[in-house]
């Protein structure tokens, strides 16, 4: 397993590397986030081995069990909660993340102020943008972008690092990622978060600086273990 894995992850990065070269783009400029959600630490360890440190989860309880253990046992690690985050689990997200990518509505924004300060703790904050405006997806609309970015800077105080994105998976990624740019240029922000697997060189394209990839490196997921 741990070859496998550091054979995967080593393809990723080369990856990555050509993309970033092939778009003019600086060596280095894209952060890979190893999505985690669903493994155990006996999957994550051989990745953590061979030099991983940024690592994404869906759900805080998940990564609230896991993550401690690894901590202990690795330096560095930042953690990123790429999945959609409830007002109720903003104490333990706080707690538990470096990044939250998910900020999507008023009752979260409030929650994780209201959290921070209580805690003195500031992981750093991305708008979810639902650029397909789907209605199963989380995610703030993109024609209310504008002004939620707005608010949580001006209403809520809240220093907002980029935006995220998960475009609808029967449309061409491309130019959902464009739109999330074009939000992002124009309220100063310079942080992307997108592209996954199957869409991550595409994402280094449009100019992301975070791409979050699971399979490509953990192979396939087992959902049937999963709370």
């Amino acid at each position: 397993m741990s070859m496998e894995a550091e054979t995967r992850l080593n393809s990723v990065r080369e990856a990555i590397a050509k993309a970033e070269k092939d778009a003019g783009r600086e060596a280095g400029s894209v952060t890979l986030i190893a999505v985690s959600k669903t493994f155990d630490a006996d999957h994550i360890r051989p990745v953590l081995s061979a030099g991983q440190r940024v690592f994404g989860e869906n759900k805080v309880q998940e990564a609230m069990k896991k993550w401690p253990e690894l901590r202990d046992e690795f330096d560095a690690v930042e953690l990123h909660l790429i999945g959609p985050l409830q007002s109720n689990k903003a104490k333990e997200a706080v707690q538990t993340f470096d990044v939250i990518h998910s900020v999507d509505r008023d009752k979260i924004a409030k929650a994780l102020k209201a959290e921070m300060e209580k805690q003195g703790k500031h992981p750093r904050l991305y708008i979810q943008v639902n650029t397909g405006e789907e209605n199963q997806k989380a995610g703030i609309a993109p024609q209310d972008a504008d002004a939620f970015i707005a608010k949580c800077r001006d209403e809520y105080g809240l220093t907002i690092e980029g935006l995220m994105c998960i475009p609808p998976v029967d449309e061409a990624p491309g130019m959902h990622f464009a739109l999330l740019e074009k939000i992002a240029r124009r309220n100063g922000l310079d942080k992307l978060s997108m592209g996954m697997s199957a869409d991550y060189e595409i994402a280094v394209k449009h100019l992301a600086t975070h791409v979050r990839v699971g399979s490509a490196i953990f192979g396939e997921r087992d959902y049937s273990h999963t709370a």
